[in-house]
């Protein structure tokens, strides 16, 4: 017996993390009989057609800092967000009403916005000069806004969110940016058989114990997250609140109720042509163990390397995206054989 196997055979059966063997890429059990276009599709369309109330996620609230202003796009559209005197979020249009200058490089002072060029002063509340600030909210963790001309929906007073664990949480929002659109990124989602193929550093052992149904829109996942040679053996469940949002739920194992939260939001078309996205993602971690109040106490050294390792999960996901995105709209010409 291998020191591997005894230290296996010996391992405590209530800690939470296990020893587990290597399983040879090649050798994993092939998924893509499992992964039928069908499932992934009806999926998607069923998700697509949940309404968004014209909100979209557009920064962590952390940064958003009290006296800074913060620049972004969504949706072709220029913003600013800031902190007012109170430590509320405000958003409005990035572009100065007066001679159009880039509110994001304004000044904030005393909880209002300047504009850099003639001093324009913005409360965040009041409309001047055909300036109109935008609904905006901020839930602890992610930041808001909504955008009702490009989301063409019936707006809501508050985005749609899932339920998270309680206050004992540790959370991190990670951000990267792609060329397709958000369906690409939620199909990417809801493609759980990719996982262990796709990203073989994180996952293994993982199984598709049940896929969507009109009466139960969600699936449910066995699987083990790695870290070197342990692992951390879960049930989990995917499901779609609201259009450009996937929901990854821990329902049995450790970690039971913490999430993590996939947001896909438009930023607009880039030099190319192509629509660009963001992929921002908040892991939101609960855990009932005495070591996760040290866990919390250590924030400032955990959640950068949770940031890390989303950030390279999303980089392999969004090559799939990408790649999505190319073959749907024609970018990738069909070869000789292939049925049309």
């Amino acid at each position: 017996m291998s020191i591997r196997d005894r230290l296996r055979a010996r391992w405590p059966k209530d800690v939470p993390i296990g020893v587990f063997p290597r399983i040879p890429w090649a050798q994993q059990r092939p998924t893509y009989r499992d992964a039928q276009p069908g499932i992934i599709d009806a999926a998607l369309d069923r998700a697509r057609r949940r309404p968004t109330g014209n909100w979209y996620v557009f920064a962590a609230s952390r940064e958003v800092r009290a006296g800074r202003a913060f620049g972004t796009r969504i949706a072709g559209a220029e913003l600013v967000a800031w902190r007012d005197k109170d430590d509320r979020l405000r958003v409005g249009p990035a572009r100065c009403p007066h001679l159009g200058a880039d509110l994001g490089t304004g000044v904030v002072d005393g909880g209002v916005l300047y504009c850099r060029w003639h001093g324009l002063a913005f409360d965040g509340q009041t409309c001047d000069m055909r300036w109109k600030p935008f609904p905006c909210h901020d839930d602890g963790v992610l930041a808001w806004v909504r955008l009702d001309a490009a989301g063409g929906e019936m707006p809501t007073d508050e985005p749609v969110l899932a339920a998270r664990p309680g206050d004992e949480t540790l959370a991190a929002v990670s951000r990267v940016d792609g060329s397709c659109e958000p369906a690409d990124v939620i199909a990417n989602r809801l493609d759980p058989w990719h996982g262990a193929w796709f990203h073989p550093y994180s996952f293994t052992r993982l199984d598709v114990l049940t896929t969507p149904t009109e009466d139960d829109d969600r699936f449910v996942v066995s699987v083990t997250f790695r870290m070197g040679r342990f692992g951390v053996p879960v049930i989990a469940e995917f499901t779609t609140p609201e259009a450009r949002t996937v929901v990854m739920r821990i329902i049995e194992g450790e970690g039971t109720g913490s999430v993590v939260e996939t947001h896909a939001t438009p930023i607009g078309l880039g030099p190319d042509g192509r629509p660009r996205v963001a992929v921002i993602e908040a892991t939101i971690a609960s855990s009932p163990r005495p070591g996760f109040k040290a866990a919390r106490r250590a924030a400032p050294l955990i959640t950068p390397m949770m940031r890390i390792a989303a950030t390279r999960l999303w980089r392999d996901d969004l090559a799939y995206a990408e790649r999505r995105y190319q073959v749907r709209t024609g970018e990738v010409p069909r070869g000789r054989g292939e049925d049309g």
